[in-house]
């Protein structure tokens, strides 16, 4: 196996235990929860720039790269929902986001068995860095004094930019959706 493969699959196997240091009471856990997601982090951007620095792209890394960023935000807004860190109002970015990815993995879906192909645009690759951004800072909120404004404004943010790249991809597969199987 690969090394983007392994470091992929080290983002998810990472989920849990991140969930379970910010569920545990205490400074200690938040901080390794910290450390923990931004290496998580860090990996979507490394497997991919290694996986093609390296000209190593697989179908395995092509599938498995996109489920791990979307399990990992998945976990942390459901964690974030029922731990405090979100307002009620924070629920509005959070269900977007989460509205988002499936429809836009049931549009790739339903497009693979056609000549369709729903490419990552620039704008959803800058989404996904703003959203884990975002999703750090939330796990810092109780670390840093100052923080929740700057982290809930940016997580907002990675709202917008995610319906928008969500219309964005709708708008282009709109033309194509009765050719898939």
């Amino acid at each position: 196996m690969s090394l983007p493969n392994i470091l992929t699959i080290a983002r998810i196997v990472a989920i849990l235990p991140i969930v379970l240091l910010i569920l545990i009471d205490g400074t200690w856990a938040r901080w390794l929860a910290l450390i923990l997601f931004a290496a998580a982090a860090i990996t979507d951007w490394l497997d991919g720039y290694l996986a093609r620095r390296s000209n190593i792209v697989s179908p395995l890394g092509r599938m498995l790269d996109p489920i791990a960023d979307k399990m990992l935000v998945a976990a942390l807004l459901v964690i974030f929902a029922f731990d405090g860190t979100f307002s009620w109002l924070d629920l509005i970015p959070a269900l977007a986001i989460l509205m988002r990815e499936v429809l836009i993995s049931g549009l790739r879906e339903h497009l693979g068995n056609s000549n369709v192909v729903l490419n990552v645009t620039m704008l959803a690759k800058y989404k996904t860095t703003i959203q884990l951004v975002a999703i750090g800072l939330l796990i810092a909120v109780p670390l840093v004094p100052g923080l929740g404004l700057w982290a809930h404004l940016l997580f907002w943010v990675a709202g917008a930019l995610t319906v928008w790249t969500g219309w964005d991809y709708f708008r282009t597969a709109w033309p194509h959706l009765g050719e898939g199987k």
